[in-house]
Order: C-alpha cells, then sequence, then structure tokens
C-alpha cells in the first residue's frame, strides 16, 4: 500500500474488537477468571486458536465472555450508521461476534467470524468475494498487525484505527486515522 493521498473505495471492510468497538477489557476478563496473567495476553488471534495454545477451554471462554460490556468507541457507532456499504472480518468468536452486533443494532453487508475461517486466521478474500468486489474496491480497517498483514495478503488498503490507544506507535503517517470520522473521506 502507498502512502500517497487516501483514495476512495466501494466499501469498507473493518475488524470488530480494537477497531470498532473498545473490546479489550470484555476480552481479557474470561481469560483472567480462568487463570491467566493478564500481562500474558495479546490481541489479533483467532480466539479458539488462542485457547488452545493458552489452554484454555474454548467454551469456558465463550460462557464467561460477557457481550454487554465492549462499547463502541466514540464516533464509530455514528459512522457505521452512515456506511453504505461496509463489512466485518473478525476472529472474534461467531457467537459473540453476532450478539455484540445485534446488541450494537450495526447490520453490516457481510459480517464473518472465526468459525466461518473453520477457527482459522481470517481471511479477507471470502468477504470481498462475497460482496461481489475486488481487492482494489476496498480497504480493511484493523487495530494489529495480524489486521495489516491480512489486508497485505488479498492486496487491499489498510488503514489503522488510530482512536484505539493501544495502536499507537504500531505505525505512523496518514493511513492511522485518528478518529472514526476520518474513515468517512475515504468512501463516496
Amino acid at each position: 500500500p502507498s502512502d500517497g493521498p487516501m483514495a476512495r473505495y466501494v466499501a469498507l471492510i473493518f475488524d470488530l474488537d480494537g477497531t470498532l468497538i473498545d473490546s479489550d477489557d470484555a476480552l481479557i476478563d474470561p481469560f483472567v477468571r480462568l487463570g491467566m496473567a493478564r500481562d500474558e495476553i495479546t490481541f489479533g488471534h483467532p480466539i479458539e486458536e488462542a485457547c488452545a495454545e493458552w489452554g484454555i477451554d474454548i467454551d469456558r471462554y465463550i460462557e464467561l465472555y460477557d457481550t454487554a460490556v465492549a462499547q463502541p468507541f466514540e464516533g464509530a457507532d455514528e459512522v457505521v450508521r452512515q456506511l453504505g456499504r461496509w463489512a466485518i472480518c473478525s476472529n472474534k468468536h461467531t457467537i459473540s461476534g453476532r450478539e455484540e452486533l445485534a446488541r450494537l443494532g450495526w447490520a453490516p453487508e457481510q459480517a464473518w467470524f472465526s468459525s466461518d475461517f473453520g477457527g482459522a486466521a481470517k481471511r479477507l478474500a471470502p468477504v470481498i468475494e462475497a460482496m461481489g468486489l475486488d481487492a482494489t474496491d476496498v480497504a480493511y480497517v484493523g487495530d494489529t498487525e495480524h489486521d495489516q498483514a491480512c489486508a497485505e495478503a488479498v492486496g487491499c488498503e489498510f488503514y489503522w484505527a488510530g482512536w484505539n490507544p493501544r495502536t499507537r506507535g504500531l505505525a505512523t503517517g496518514p493511513r492511522v486515522l485518528d478518529t472514526p470520522e476520518r474513515l468517512l473521506a475515504l468512501v463516496g
């Protein structure tokens, strides 16, 4: 991806956790309650893989995950309600992700979660294909290096959710957006 002026896209695809919703505490809590130290927990992994790697029972994690805790980042709700075409591509567990979308009243054109990828890492190609678009028609917005790699794998542009304090220091330049409202300049 270039660092030139921002292009305009047909649609935006978002990671969910840490991008549209401030979910770090909600994601961490079940792991801590199941015996992990808070500083051992990292973000961006498919939940099934993380649980397997860390010796956590996935069903117990899902049971303990509170889908009512995570809230949209300031401005995110207003922005997604103004978007025409948008989608979610997330490593979040499908049950939790769909419950959070329903609670927030968000209706993306496509919403793909971990079970849609067989519990493996998310991939943008099937989401883009399901939307009937090409990689050059979309931009992916996320908060981790995993998200950036996901965009690079299909050749679409990537933008950092710079409104999440955790992304500061991961990247600099025009592809780091400081507020969700800046997303509106990418579509049209």
